[in-house]
């Protein structure tokens, strides 16, 4: 092994790892173990029952194993006694195929077969609300157009710049903190990496953000739509390919359009293709389509696509592309696995190059006002079963993250929407009560 665990954990004075994982549903999962035990745990990998977490399993299956990756190793900043350990899942001696982490391995080592690397930042947008998440905790925060006030910033003073200084204690190399569009939201920028590092590094920063807004407490969540006058909460992702070494973006040429190169519009192409079927894994709870489909804020905009169209810097597309060599998708929101997020764009992204995608006209029109104007464009789905049984019919997505994957994931989700099918909402007693 490269990295020794329990030497580190002596020479860091390490007294536990969380080794953990994420399930379909990008629920974060771990073993609180001793340093004293982590040799072994490196070797075997900790225990778990798969079906007791959101894993298309049975309690018939064997042991599933979560194995460290050292290269993932995050001391706490504020409990530094504390590794934080990303994991692979293995069963019977061989990775599990269709967990998050290992899928996104998978995509990045047939990327690597083609001479690319993919490299992505993502921008995470979270609420700061009470610890019963009925309303946001600064009472203070109700100006119209919220967006950068630096008030409403700095009443959070100590718990923004307590996840900042940890991320910048971690090497992340954050670079920007804001008020976003909505009251009580915020928003975090760190710099883009490659893509397992950028989703470690999301699944972390969710977890960070929870733990240190508890301490002063508060609640942080990421939720698509917690409130729904105000603007949701997305994950953008911005994406550029790289060639194997990581040293040449391979998205810039100051010849193309937009300064984008043919593979990165071939790239664009297939995450356009396939956006309606991916939008199952990027937008995946029957919340998250309270915010793609979203009516007027009290801010005046929704900062959302509902449409499948790409612009320039334009922040009403779910593409926009705002400097040369990379683009942001803006589809994603704040209850995506960070895994499956990464995964879906590469594979969108290989599609796009393996069957030179078109990804069609540029459209520079303001789509909150305009777009009803504009002929041909697909509409995103309308709710969590419509997104499923896309991603179900997605001969492309299939093909890119396999039939196993595709049909757990669905049958889960389908179950949750089910589930949510069920619940009798107050708004049906109040339209259907005397019909």
């Amino acid at each position: 092994m490269a990295t020794d665990l329990a030497k580190v954990a002596k020479e860091r004075k390490i007294k536990y790892f969380l080794i953990s994982y994420t399930d379909l549903f990008g629920a974060l999962r771990a073993k609180l173990v001793p340093a004293a035990a982590i040799g072994d745990m490196q070797r075997d990998g900790a225990g778990f029952a798969g079906f007791a977490t959101w894993l298309d399993m049975t309690p018939a299956h064997p042991d599933l194993f979560a194995r460290p990756d050292p290269d993932s190793l995050i001391q706490l900043p504020w409990k530094p006694e504390v590794g934080w350990l990303a994991s692979d899942l293995w069963m019977d001696g061989k990775p599990v195929a269709d967990a998050p982490r290992n899928l996104l391995k998978r995509k990045i080592a047939e990327a690597d077969k083609k001479g690319l690397r993919a490299k992505a930042g993502v921008e995470c947008e979270f609420f700061l609300v009470t610890p019963d998440g009925k309303a946001i905790a600064d009472t203070a925060d109700t100006a119209e157009k919220p967006c950068y006030d630096q008030l409403a910033l700095m009443r959070r003073y100590d718990v923004i710049t307590e996840i900042c200084d940890a991320m910048q204690t971690l090497g992340w190399k954050p670079y920007q903190n804001d008020h976003e569009d909505a009251n009580g939201q915020f928003e975090m920028n760190w710099h883009y990496d490659d893509v397992l590092l950028t989703a470690d590094r999301h699944v972390f920063f969710k977890y960070m953000t929870k733990a240190i807004a508890e301490k002063h407490g508060l609640r942080a969540t990421f939720m698509p739509k917690p409130f729904t006058n105000l603007t949701g909460n997305g994950a953008h992702a911005h994406i550029s390919f790289w060639d194997r070494t990581g040293k040449k973006n391979l998205f810039g040429d100051a010849k193309g359009e937009l300064g984008l190169s043919k593979l990165a519009y071939q790239v664009l192409g297939g995450i356009q293709h396939n956006a309606s079927a991916l939008c199952a894994i990027f937008n995946p709870t029957v919340n998250s389509y309270k915010r793609i489909n979203a009516p007027r804020t009290t801010s005046g905009a929704t900062w959302s696509p509902n449409t499948i169209t790409w612009s320039g810097n334009n922040r009403t597309h779910m593409i926009r592309v705002p400097d040369a060599g990379r683009f942001e998708l803006r589809l994603a929101d704040g209850a995506t696995n960070p895994y499956l997020l990464q995964a879906g764009i590469v594979g969108a992204g290989l599609d796009g190059i393996a069957n030179n995608r078109d990804p069609g006209k540029r459209l520079d029109i303001n789509m909150y006002t305009e777009g009803h104007t504009v002929k041909g464009a697909r509409k995103l789905p309308l709710n969590l079963l419509d997104a499923l049984r896309l991603l179900d019919g997605s001969k492309a997505v299939r093909e890119q993250l396999g039939d196993s994957f595709v049909d757990s994931y669905v049958r889960m989700k389908t179950g949750e929407w089910n589930s949510f099918t069920k619940h009798l909402t107050e708004w049906e007693r109040q339209n259907t009560l005397d019909c």
